[in-house]
């Protein structure tokens, strides 16, 4: 199959899921076309399977915002004429499917017909989707898609509870590649730079946006490393950051932390990583925890959105209430304060990641993908 995949090309989930799919499609023989306003940061054009095209947005006077839709929209009717691209696989409601649909629409004039498989992954929903200026575009959006998907249980529930939607919405989880990760068990790093032999290193790895909850993170670590020694590995950059420094610097534990910014060693990091802490408001998946379990790092997390349907509470890590900074701190030293039981929970969270493997997910993504180009075939003849 010839498929054009359009995403955020950021650090975000959604991205990265996007990004690992399209790269993986392509190791399975399909042609892949990347269409967005910037390289993906985990694409790698190594795979003669594998394009890109930038979306060039000319700036005008006239525009106090440029049209990204409408540059988009043109980009994909023009690639789709030059390489043959028989299908669009587009992520986020709003700008993705709203922009594909126009370009759907602008080769159907043509003779083309061409399905849309939409995949939700959250923000779409939970944030944006919600806001009265969207709600009817995203509504469209999903409705106009040939294909819905969504990454988790509760995602699909919050769609279907605040939009009026007619489409059904097929959950397919987001992944990780094990393969991948068992081939790079030869890390370079050394795990001294992070922290010393009797310490125990946490992670957490976000956009640190405020709906991630960075205070907590923050303060549960707090109330762990005075029991356990141990250290904080904070990866990602956002708005939250600033608060953040400040509050380990009042809290004393300047020592005791570091802030990694944006970082494409994140896997370094997780390869030495004790314990993984996600206390978010809401996560609709839990992208960053399953990472991290899959280098069997166990996770205390919330017990919001799609989370429950990643970490398993008291297998794979514990979940705890939002803002329940007490809880989550007592669960992390019942972890590590035992070498065995940390033995277990390690074993444990590999386990459970094993179940989000790309081999075990890539074929639902391909089952759909036949079923749609076979529905828009129907519709030619």
């Amino acid at each position: 199959m010839k498929i054009a995949i359009v995403c955020y090309p950021t650090f975000g989930g959604s991205g990265v899921v996007a990004t690992e799919l399209g790269l993986e499609l392509a190791l399975r023989g399909h042609e892949i076309h990347f269409i967005t306003y910037k390289q993906p940061v985990r694409l790698a054009l190594l795979n003669s399977n594998v394009h890109y095209h930038e979306v060039n947005v000319p700036e005008y006077p006239l525009f106090h915002y440029q049209p990204y839709e409408l540059a988009l929209s043109s980009k994909l009717v023009d690639m789709v004429k030059l390489h043959g691209i028989e299908l669009l696989h587009v992520h986020y409601a709003i700008p993705h499917a709203y922009a594909g649909y126009m370009a759907k629409q602008m080769l159907k004039d043509e003779g083309i017909v061409i399905p849309m498989v939409t995949t939700l992954h959250g923000t779409d929903i939970t944030l944006v989707g919600k806001h009265p200026f969207y709600k009817t575009a995203v509504t469209f959006s999903i409705n106009k898609s040939d294909v819905v998907t969504s990454v988790s249980e509760n995602l699909k529930e919050d769609t279907l509870k605040h939009f009026n939607i007619k489409n059904e919405i097929h959950v397919i989880p987001n992944f990780i590649e094990l393969d991948k990760i068992r081939n790079e068990k030869h890390i370079s790093c050394q795990r001294s730079v992070m922290a010393n032999k009797d310490e125990k290193i946490i992670t957490h790895i976000s956009n640190f946006r405020r709906v991630k909850r960075i205070p907590d993170v923050i303060k549960v670590f707090y109330n762990i490393q005075k029991q356990i020694p141990s250290k904080l590995m904070l990866v990602g950059d956002g708005p939250e950051r600033d608060n953040a420094e400040r509050l380990v610097t009042d809290l004393g534990i300047d020592d005791k932390v570091i802030f990694f910014g944006n970082s494409n060693e994140i896997d370094q990091i997780l390869s030495y990583s004790d314990l993984f802490l996600l206390p978010s408001e809401t996560e609709s998946f839990g992208l960053a925890a399953l990472e991290a379990m899959a280098w069997s790092v166990p996770v205390i997390s919330t017990n919001t959105g799609g989370l429950p349907e990643v970490n398993l509470n008291g297998f794979s890590g514990y979940l705890s209430d939002v803002g329940n900074i007490e809880e989550m701190a007592q669960n992390a030293i019942s972890i590590l304060k035992d070498d065995t039981v940390l033995k277990q929970f390690r074993k444990q969270a590999l386990f459970q990641a094993e179940k989000f493997d790309i081999k075990n997910i890539l074929p639902l993504y391909e089952e759909l993908y036949r079923k749609a180009l076979e529905n828009s075939k129907s519709l030619i003849n």
